[in-house]
């Protein structure tokens, strides 16, 4: 379980992206995990539908490995981008933020897109790149509505992962909140599709017209 593992962090001055640094040294390397990657500037940082991420100075970028094995026994793979998202939106929320998730990995505060995660499966290891606006943000992006240290967030955000909460007790709270996403939208294969009828699932996936589409990304 990851409550019983030491996490390694690397930090790093500058990178072009922490998930890419990551997986090369997961690939090149017998590196122990649970292990993650910052870096206080991100040059070609990877974002939602391959796009990519700006890497303005003091923002969060950070990415992180764990076993397969060692996540909660109800979390489908699948599942897992909700998931690690919504334990980082408590994280947050516990400094007083007023942040958003929007179906199924993107931070938001109001209106404004602030950050986002992307997860990954490489062989029998989950990768998870976070991006977050903490103090700059490019045209029509925003930044975090309260002022915090990485350092901190990162150690409470850390702290909530080991405690290996359930996919069910996560899930309850974040279907509770999904309603929020009718103003939204996602994107499918490029195409852009309103949530506004959206039906969310058990797995955390979403049926739009009879189609289901899932959140791992």
């Amino acid at each position: 379980m990851v409550k019983d593992l030491v996490l390694q962090i690397l930090s790093l001055e500058s990178v072009d992206s922490t998930q890419k640094y990551l997986k090369e040294l997961i690939k090149q390397n017998d590196v122990k995990l649970p292990l993650a990657v910052i870096a206080k500037i991100q040059t070609d940082g990877i974002g939602s539908r391959d796009n990519s991420w700006d890497g303005l100075d003091g923002n969060l970028f950070l990415s992180f490995a764990l076993h397969v094995d060692t996540l909660p026994k109800d979390l489908k793979l699948e599942s897992s981008s909700i998931y690690f998202a919504y334990l980082l939106k408590e994280v947050l929320e516990s400094f007083n933020s007023k942040v958003f998730l929007k179906w199924p990995n993107d931070f938001y505060v109001n209106d404004k897109k602030i950050g986002g995660m992307i997860t990954n499966i490489m062989e029998d290891k989950l990768i998870c790149g976070v991006g977050l606006n903490l103090l700059n943000a490019p045209d029509n992006f925003s930044i975090l509505d309260v002022k915090i240290s990485i350092d901190e967030l990162i150690n409470k955000y850390f702290k909530s992962i080991k405690n290996n909460v359930s996919w069910k007790q996560i899930f309850s709270k974040y279907k509770l909140k999904f309603q929020g996403n009718q103003n939204f939208f996602t994107h499918k294969n490029d195409l852009r599709i309103s949530l506004e009828d959206a039906r969310l699932q058990d797995d955390g996936s979403i049926v739009i017209n009879s189609e289901r589409i899932y959140s791992l990304r």
